[in-house]
């Protein structure tokens, strides 16, 4: 007998079907995207300043891999929404993530961002998950850097379990042929 014998005819589950190169890559890739976090810190207010002492030598978040924050969305590959934000921001918070290139997460820092903290009124957004989605709620008012060490690592266990994939590349002239205007296809039949 041999193996394609044994072998079953369909694979249902993602990792069967997935080759033992590619879980190898997939390995690869999330343990170097864990490690490689670059922020993009939108700070409003108090906790503000507990995301300063994190970056401090006495919690070292440069231990973590996330050492250095990017002040443009198109180069940091997580958003990090640190504070109150009010229905007047809540449009360029959502500019701010749509402008992030993928893959991109998201952490809410504090209460206030969670929920909305103690200000239940109409100016004040409850919780920033009703305008982009959130991977990670860092709670406490503010929070400890303690606690957002611990979020920083829920974070980088859900990204090396992602599955990652390297660039699958099809042939372009297959997938342009007759979408660009006036381009003749000579080789289809008439």
């Amino acid at each position: 007998m041999s193996e394609l014998d044994l072998a079953p005819a369909f694979t249902t589950r993602r990792e069967e079907a997935m080759g033992t190169l590619a879980k190898l890559v997939s390995r690869g890739l999330g343990w170097a995207r864990k490690y490689s976090i670059f922020t993009y810190p939108y700070s409003t207010a108090c906790c503000a300043m507990e995301y300063m002492s994190v970056a401090s030598s006495r919690y070292d978040i440069a231990r973590f891999g996330a050492e250095f924050p990017r002040f443009s969305p198109r180069q940091a590959d997580m958003l990090l929404v640190v504070g109150t934000i009010n229905q007047k921001q809540a449009p360029i918070l959502k500019r701010v993530y749509e402008q992030m290139c993928e893959p991109k997460w998201v952490v809410a820092f504090g209460v206030c961002a969670s929920s909305g903290g103690f200000y239940d009124n109409y100016a004040v957004l409850q919780g920033i998950d009703r305008v982009i989605p959130v991977d990670v709620y860092i709670p406490g008012c503010p929070p400890r850097p303690e606690q957002v060490l611990d979020g920083l690592m829920l974070l980088q266990q859900k990204i090396q379990s992602q599955p990652h994939r390297l660039i699958e590349r099809e042939k372009k002239q297959a997938s342009l042929a007759g979408e660009r205007p006036g381009e003749i296809d000579l080789l289809a039949p008439r």
